[in-house]
């Protein structure tokens, strides 16, 4: 993705690394809904050119999102793809993409949370094996012919009871609605999400005051350099945290204020 569509991207992903962090969300249910929606955008192309159009005024566009969807899906949902139509995207295509790939993080968060990332992203590699090896099951799971039904039966025989359930939606998505892409390079991308996935760290931070973006980059950055994985910071504010902030990641927690941690942060990086 390029400009515009690029940075609604990203404000996606944080909308939705927000949502998914918290307990109460199930990111399972999550990325079934972001996928149903996905389907529904993919296959109504001038509904989709509508929630995209410039020259509608952004809020307009989120109703509307909201008037469709409020009955089939949850309000995170709801809330998710309102926010990304009052973006702005350079193609309407590009807002497909996106809600594809967020309801595919959102499945590797909720195998993440379940402890068993590392075995997704197993599975899914051997999975990419068998196919290249085997020119019938290749064939079979990419026969446009065939309906959507028999290949998820065919998946369902392969995988269910042998894989996570977790890779077996990842998988069954992208062969029932392969979009255009080659089914080696759609298991290709969920392969390189699931590292990314692997390779992000949570830090939980609690301040006496609301951070400035200038503190919150300084913050992200020394944390990320300290711990050598990119970092995602949950920023909450208690008053009572006197003269600072308090700083969790994993089991790990930091207290001391913010100039005070970053000026520690250097001297460990040089020393």
């Amino acid at each position: 993705m390029n400009g515009a569509s690029r940075d609604a991207l990203a404000a996606a992903r944080e909308r939705l690394d927000a949502l998914t962090d918290s307990t109460s969300t199930d990111a399972g249910s999550l990325a079934g809904e972001l996928a149903a929606v996905t389907a529904l955008l993919h296959r109504e192309v001038s509904l989709r050119r509508v929630l995209t159009d410039p020259a509608q005024a952004g809020d307009a566009k989120a109703d509307l999102a909201r008037r469709l969807l409020g009955s089939q899906v949850s309000g995170p949902a709801a809330d998710l793809v309102a926010g990304m139509v009052r973006s702005r995207w350079s193609q309407s295509r590009d807002l497909v993409d996106a809600l594809e790939e967020l309801a595919n993080t959102a499945d590797l968060t909720a195998a993440q949370k379940a402890g068993a990332l590392d075995d997704v992203e197993d599975e899914l590699f051997r999975f990419g094996r068998i196919v290249s090896s085997s020119t019938e099951l290749r064939a079979a799971l990419t026969n446009r012919s065939a309906p959507a039904s028999s290949k998820s039966e065919l998946l369902r025989s392969l995988l269910g009871g042998r894989a996570n359930a977790a890779t077996e939606r990842l998988v069954t998505r992208l062969v029932t609605a392969p979009r255009g892409r080659s089914l080696e390079s759609g298991l290709e991308s969920l392969s390189k999400l699931a590292a990314e996935r692997r390779d992000r760290m949570v830090a939980v931070v609690t301040s006496a005051v609301p951070l400035s973006d200038q503190q919150r980059q300084r913050l992200g950055d020394a944390l990320a350099k300290l711990y050598g994985r990119r970092m995602h910071l949950n920023l909450d504010v208690d008053p009572q945290v006197v003269g600072g902030m308090r700083v969790q990641v994993g089991d790990e927690i930091i207290n001391g204020s913010l100039a005070d941690r970053l000026e520690d942060a250097g001297r460990r990086l040089a020393g």
